[in-house]
């Protein structure tokens, strides 16, 4: 029995007591929207997935300033044009054009330099440093975490292998890696990303988290024509090495199917390189034609790894089909022969096998079917649940 709702005075006090309730909890939720929030993100320099969330987080709490390490003010004021954004004391090393790697041993202190002081909740957008702020001791601080900090920890022995400044890098990396650790620690609340991620905050970390996937925007496409009129294969990639489009790159040399590569980075010239003329490079296109893009591809390819990864599930909301690496987030959504199929190893003759394959089986997949697998990662879902869970840490 619920004695909140029983009252010796008879029905009409239970109801009255009821009402008392109803109005109390509806004057938390009040208070919850009302409370003072800020926002922190790792650096906003260039558009990717992160960088995504935290426009929908923004668009949550619109009120909230978001403090960064460093930006590209070209890139925010187009961007997050509504936003207060605020930088710390490497602004003016960004500007001098100094190199992100070589501001690494500062921005641990540059994060905990960051005043929070007088905020109710923090969220940190997190890949690296921001889940480090220091914040008033009632202060409710939520990390969502794309990853625990990639180069400290599960991709440590890549980039060791690629180090070119020894022993004193060597140390750096130590003794930044003692500082995440700790750092991981400032968080109220973890939220990942993705269970692929979950698991690796557990392990790296030791704390428990809990998954809310990222936003997924669909754009209808348009009726305008594009300059690819046959059929070709899409990736949708920042160009850095890790991103394994080297490997697509071979794979689609070998096969002669078109393939069409949107986006860019310091690896462009190098992959166009080794291109031959049925691979096209089109750069940085805006989200009205990548989206248009999707919608005419014949399947969209992941060659890499990825903690989530928000193109496939863009291709797949217009209906086309994935081929991706069997690694990381794509094994939480795609489903085989339903949305798409996996390659197993990162080499180019397993990925022609992969591409191969998927040629064959093209016409038994549905993109009615395929569509209603994007369903659970759209936009309204993210603030559905982001907002949920900012409600109920409000509430305690």
């Amino acid at each position: 029995m619920n004695h909140f709702f029983v009252s010796p005075r008879g029905p009409e006090s239970s109801w009255i007591a009821s009402m008392s309730i109803n109005v109390i909890s509806s004057r938390k939720n009040n208070m919850a929207s009302k409370l003072k929030i800020a926002l922190v993100h790792d650096w906003l320099m260039a558009l990717g997935g992160a960088e995504k969330t935290l426009r929908e987080m923004h668009r949550l709490f619109p009120e909230a300033p978001i403090f960064t390490l460093f930006r590209s003010e070209k890139f925010t004021n187009a961007f997050l044009p509504q936003a207060k954004i605020k930088t710390t004391f490497l602004q003016k090393s960004v500007q001098r054009g100094r190199r992100y790697r070589t501001l690494l041993p500062l921005m641990g202190t540059a994060v905990e330099s960051i005043d929070l002081s007088g905020y109710d909740i923090v969220i940190s957008s997190s890949a690296s440093f921001t889940k480090g702020v220091i914040t008033d001791p009632q202060t409710k601080h939520i990390c969502y975490c794309y990853s625990p900090t990639r180069f400290l920890w599960d991709w440590h022995a890549e980039y060791k292998r690629q180090n070119r400044y020894g022993l004193i890098s060597a140390l750096a990396q130590h003794t930044i890696r003692f500082w995440d650790q700790q750092a991981a620690q400032r968080p109220d609340y973890m939220v990942a990303i993705s269970k692929t991620v979950q698991a690796r905050i557990k392990k790296y970390y030791r704390r428990d988290s809990e998954v809310i996937y990222p936003p997924v925007d669909f754009i209808p496409p348009t009726q305008n024509q594009h300059p690819q009129q046959q059929p070709f294969y899409l990736i949708v990639s920042r160009l850095y090495a890790h991103k394994n489009i080297d490997i697509a790159i071979q794979a689609f040399n070998k096969l002669g199917h078109n393939l069409v590569i949107i986006g860019d980075g310091p690896e462009r010239k190098n992959l166009e390189k080794q291109s031959g003329a049925n691979i096209t490079f089109l750069g940085f296109l805006d989200d009205s034609a990548v989206h248009d893009y999707y919608s005419k591809c014949l399947a969209f390819i992941m060659p890499q790894e990825e903690d989530f990864g928000l193109t496939p599930i863009e291709a797949m909301f217009h209906g086309r089909p994935v081929l991706a690496l069997n690694r990381g987030g794509a094994k939480e959504y795609i489903l085989e022969n339903i949305n798409g199929e996996f390659f197993q190893s990162p080499t180019p003759e397993v990925l022609a096998d992969g591409v191969r394959r998927l040629s064959e089986n093209l016409a038994t997949y549905s993109p009615e079917l395929i569509k209603k697998t994007a369903n659970r990662f759209t936009v309204k879902r993210f603030h559905s649940e982001f907002k949920a869970l900012v409600d109920k840490i409000a509430r305690e």
